[in-house]
């Protein structure tokens, strides 16, 4: 009998498109060279057949649905419930996403030791590190609870019954690449494997109530490795943030189906962890440095939380043909937009200067609210002059010169008080607003030019 040739298809091994011809670039992500050819997984496998015999497998009307939602589980960690929405859902599914060394093993250890001191089992099945390896660094970050279970293991089957059988309250999945389920003939870590894999796990999540906490590698674009039908099927994706040889790390939700999507926690990694920043505010403005020109505060909005940033801005002149410009931590297009307007609207030639713009301590914000502060920092290091440092700005700014309003403007008025801050220079569109702050002195603009003509008269 002639062999039967296995059917195959190509897969974007950056975005997970899926093709039955290879192609030069992904029309998904449109990346060079990404695809990659691997067998068809067979019908009816692991997570469908298993839906299908499942309780909830008939239509319920709607009137007959029970709103009664089952209470969270709080963490101990404030920061981390803040970002869950409030803490953990039973039964739940978390996609925790960052770089290499970034701290995502670390806060999900933290995370469970709180959890089993609470009573709660847990289940932490890595397939990347022994079980020695794991009991280092729990001892590091302060212990694990007794109801703190450790499993190295990579086969799906395995873990699938080990779950099953002991049921516990919490799993936690050490990674998501290194599963390898026996009925995909693909390596651990392909698009099939991550996909089927994940699969399995939300079945069990949904089925048995588990909550389960996935760790996923992520690519050098910074999103999670794989398909993006594995952040589509999860009901939460976490992302840790910043620089790994920094001390912070921003935790952010990218999508919460039990809460709101622009919650930020803040972190600081310390020799037995990390630790929750109460007050990121202060945390973020620590070694803003005096008398020096080009410094300008401004506040934004992460969720329901202000945080105030210093905006650097260091304007040079240059000594080659095309004048360079950098920005770190804001949109560099944003940045390149703001100079046009300051050249245009209020007369300033920067076409022969260097523009560097860097938002102080490594956080990364594209919001519109920026815009005014870091026009100030260009125009006062332009003219090398310097900032009050008890004074504030924040404002949209059109390509008119006008500056407009946003969003929140009293929490961040009240924040900037909160603070010390004593001269707020805002929108007018939001003066009528931020009215009732009392203590502090607010400065409305309707355009660039008096924003920078009260800088020059100060």
């Amino acid at each position: 009998m002639a062999n039967v040739k296995k059917k195959t298809v190509f897969f974007c091994t950056n975005c997970g498109y899926e093709s039955s011809k290879w192609m030069g670039q992904c029309p998904g992500c449109r990346e060079w060279n990404t695809f990659a050819e691997e067998p068809v997984a067979k019908a009816g496998g692991s997570g469908i057949k298993q839906r299908r015999n499942g309780a909830a497998s008939r239509p319920v009307l709607l009137r007959d649905v029970s709103m009664e939602e089952s209470g969270r589980t709080k963490t101990d960690m404030p920061e981390f419930d803040r970002v869950l929405g409030g803490g953990i859902v039973k039964g739940s599914m978390v996609l925790i996403g960052g770089d290499p060394g970034i701290g995502k093993s670390t806060i999900l250890l933290q995370v469970c030791r709180n959890l089993a001191n609470m009573g709660l089992v847990i289940l932490y099945i890595s397939g990347e590190e022994s079980l020695a390896q794991i009991k280092m660094r729990a001892v590091r970050v302060g212990g694990a609870g007794e109801n703190m279970y450790l499993y190295c293991e990579t086969s799906l089957g395995d873990i699938r019954e080990t779950i099953e059988e002991m049921k516990p309250d919490i799993c936690v999945i050490d990674s998501i690449q290194t599963m390898f389920n026996e009925e995909v003939s693909s390596a651990p870590g392909s698009v099939s494997q991550v996909r089927e894999s994940t699969g399995v796990f939300m079945m069990l999540a949904k089925s048995l109530g588990i909550t389960h906490f996935i760790v996923g590698h992520v690519t050098k674009e910074g999103s999670v490795a794989g398909p993006r039908v594995l952040e589509h099927m999860v009901d939460t994706v976490l992302y840790f943030e910043g620089d790994r040889h920094a001390s912070y790390r921003i935790l952010r939700a990218v999508k919460n189906r039990f809460g709101s999507t622009n919650e930020i926690g803040v972190f600081e990694m310390r020799r037995n962890g990390l630790v929750e920043v109460p007050n990121p505010s202060e945390y973020m403005l620590s070694g803003r440095p005096e008398d020096s020109s080009g410094s300008v505060v401004t506040c934004c909005v992460e969720g329901s939380r202000p945080l105030l940033l210093e905006i650097q801005a260091l304007v040079a002149k240059t000594y080659f043909g095309m004048p360079r410009r950098t920005a770190a931590g804001t949109d560099y297009n944003r940045v390149n937009l703001l100079v046009a307007v300051l050249e245009k609207r209020c007369g300033i030639d920067l076409g022969a200067c260097d523009v560097y713009v860097n938002v102080a301590g490594g956080i990364r914000v594209n919001e519109p609210s920026l815009d005014l502060a870091i026009l100030l920092a260009l125009y006062t290091s332009y003219k090398d002059k310097v900032v009050s440092e008890h004074m504030m700005a924040f404002g949209e700014v059109g390509l008119s010169g006008e500056v407009r309003a946003v969003s929140q403007a009293e929490t961040r008025v009240s924040e900037a008080k909160r603070l010390g801050f004593t001269t707020v220079i805002l929108p007018k569109s939001n003066y009528a607003l931020c009215q009732k702050t009392e203590g502090i002195r607010l400065i409305p603009v309707e355009t660039v030019r008096e924003a920078i003509g009260i800088i020059g008269r100060q």
